[in-house]
């Protein structure tokens, strides 16, 4: 004895929609935490001509893919002596721990596909950033900027600036005491920051005040901008409309990006467009969501003409 046709009415509605769905949440969350900010790659290539390092640098991803299941931030090496690596990963702060994982996962792929098989590397995701370098790399400041990007869209008016700046200034005081992450709003200003998981309150916070100052400076009246320093990075954006009640790091879509680096063995960083990735998902969103809704209409036309056609047999 078959199924009843309303019970098939809502288990075939259930196989439809629930896939759409998922296809949307993933598409929109995908659009954002994923999309390349900039890539850091070391001038030297690798000699490695036992594969020695290779295989330190294997174990070394595997381990740092495993731990973003669990954490937000983990810093390991892998192999000994003159073939030690170190290396670290780290998430943004409002990330579950699904998406950390998911985020991290594709940052060994994104270091052999944009860097090759240099000694050192360094991939920033907007929901997170991986690192390599192997023993005896030349460290830099923790206060060295690599990476910023400023909006091309410019605000008028002294009213701006100071929202912004009580913004920023409330994320200078917070970040030390909010484990490294901090988020706040004012007025129509959201902003952004974190720091490295091992960094101390004190380290924390001259850090975020030098990306602060940074952000003044270099973005003046843009609408929005992102400062990457070696140990710490933060970001505002204006909402004319009002901030929104939710963790977002992202920047405006029309945009101006540069870079520096104080070391000579890295090659400037380098950028991917963010808002390509950003109209891409909200364009499959609405295709799905349009789908979702036609499949709807059809299922339930289908079940209603099921459902009188058993009625007049009756």
């Amino acid at each position: 004895m078959g199924l009843p046709i309303r019970h098939f009415c809502f288990f075939y509605l259930f196989l439809v929609i629930f896939p759409v769905l998922e296809l949307i949440s993933l598409s929109k969350s995908a659009s954002d935490y994923t999309n390349l900010v900039y890539k850091g790659c070391a001038n030297q290539s690798l000699s490695d001509p036992t594969g020695a390092y290779s295989q330190a640098i294997s174990a070394l991803f595997g381990t740092l893919i495993s731990q973003s299941s669990q954490a937000k931030f983990f810093k390991t090496s892998s192999g000994s002596g003159q073939t030690n690596v170190n290396g670290l990963f780290q998430c943004r702060g409002d990330l579950s721990n699904v998406d950390c994982y998911n985020c991290v996962s594709q940052l060994p792929i994104l270091i052999d596909k944009l860097c090759g098989n240099p000694i050192a590397s360094r991939i920033q995701l907007q929901g997170c950033y991986m690192l390599y370098e192997v023993a005896g790399f030349p460290q830099i400041s923790g206060l060295e900027m690599l990476y910023k990007s400023c909006s091309e869209k410019n605000i008028g008016g002294a009213g701006f600036e100071e929202s912004r700046d009580t913004a920023l200034n409330a994320l200078e005081n917070g970040i030390g005491s909010g484990n490294g992450f901090y988020t706040t709003s004012y007025e129509s200003v959201y902003v952004l920051g974190q720091c490295e998981g091992d960094l101390g309150t004190s380290d924390c916070n001259q850090c975020a005040q030098n990306a602060v100052q940074r952000a003044q400076v270099e973005c003046g009246s843009s609408v929005s901008g992102q400062i990457y320093l070696d140990k710490c990075f933060i970001s505002y954006n204006y909402y004319p409309n009002g901030a929104p009640n939710r963790s977002s790091s992202s920047s405006s879509s029309s945009s101006s990006s540069s870079s520096s680096s104080s070391s000579s063995s890295f090659s400037s960083p380098e950028t991917a467009s963010t808002g390509s990735g950003q109209n891409t998902g909200k364009t499959v969103a609405i295709i799905l969501g349009g789908a979702a809704g036609v499949g709807l209409l059809v299922i339930c036309l289908l079940c209603a003409r099921n459902l009188m056609k058993k009625h007049d047999d009756f």
